[in-house]
């Protein structure tokens, strides 16, 4: 079967799958756990039926929009739609950036294939790729939108604090969406698919992007993707009025997550470009510190 039709049938699974769970129980947050459990197991058998293993992936600005209305329909709490609109925009965005990369046609991520090539091609691998790129990775789809349950209750109430925390995750996605677009012009220009820019004839030499917001932190767009989820955290929060409650643990699991993928994917920056090093020493990873801005 060709990856466009397997990719068809996976997502027509998915929404099945997503519809039958639907109905099963009123809680939003086991409906949710079923249904995540269910693409985890789906995933899992289109990794080692297909050897192709972007799956997850596929699903990473999908799903969240599913769970974030699951959670609106299964509440009479009208605070919801806020927090639930600006994770559709969230997923709308990252599906486009993620299409025109390719990734729902026949790309894959190529650090799966050099994690591949690290643990083993055998046993060791598919374990990996049942527990961590399937069942954890989906995991963090419940954790990280996990402060939408607290607004499932009836005690909530919008407060000037849910309204500013809004306007910051919109900032924050603004960020994200910018930080996506220059790396995207400049990935076409560098491989000859656009003409290439004047402004980035200094990042064309040493192979990465190291001007504009790449000048603040190495990975802006993960600055912009934490920032927004840690901002619908804080909106949840302020609607209960408790701003350290156990939802908290979904934007750090996420940091976690980030914070070993800036470590990979760096590792795999510094063997490919000599400059690299430098790059690391005068700008921070995420978060943009004073005394680690590049000039």
């Amino acid at each position: 079967m060709k990856r466009k039709n397997q990719i068809l049938l996976f997502f027509a699974l998915i929404l099945i799958i997503c519809f039958s769970t639907y109905r099963i129980y009123e809680n939003p947050l086991i409906t949710i756990s079923i249904m995540i459990l269910c693409s985890a197991i789906l995933t899992f058998i289109f990794n080692l039926v297909t050897d192709e293993y972007s799956w997850t992936d596929r699903l990473w600005s999908t799903l969240p929009i599913v769970i974030a209305w699951v959670y609106y329909l299964k509440s009479s709490n009208k605070i919801l739609l806020l927090p639930v609109f600006l994770i559709t925009l969230w997923g709308i965005r990252l599906t486009f950036n993620f299409a025109r990369k390719g990734g729902y046609s026949n790309e894959e991520d190529y650090r799966w294939s050099l994690l591949k090539k690290k643990i083993g091609p055998g046993f060791k691998w598919q374990l990996f790729s049942l527990f961590f790129i399937a069942i954890y990775q989906q995991l963090l789809f419940i954790v990280f939108t996990l402060p939408l349950y607290l607004l499932t209750r009836n005690n909530t109430q919008i407060s000037t604090f849910t309204y500013i925390f809004s306007i910051i995750a919109i900032l924050f996605l603004i960020i994200e969406t910018l930080a996506d677009q220059i790396q995207w012009v400049f990935q076409e220009s560098k491989y000859g698919r656009k003409n290439k820019k004047e402004k980035y004839y200094k990042d064309y030499e040493q192979g990465f992007l190291s001007s504009s917001l790449f000048s603040i932190s190495r990975h802006p767009n993960y600055l912009g993707e934490l920032g927004f989820w840690y901002s619908i955290y804080f909106i949840a929060s302020s609607t209960v009025n408790n701003y350290l409650n156990y939802t908290l643990i979904g934007p750090i699991l996420l940091t976690l997550l980030f914070m070993g993928s800036v470590i990979f994917t760096e590792n795999i920056s510094k063997e490919k470009y000599p400059n690299y090093k430098n790059y690391k020493k005068q700008v921070s990873a995420v978060f943009p510190l004073p005394w680690k801005i590049s000039k």
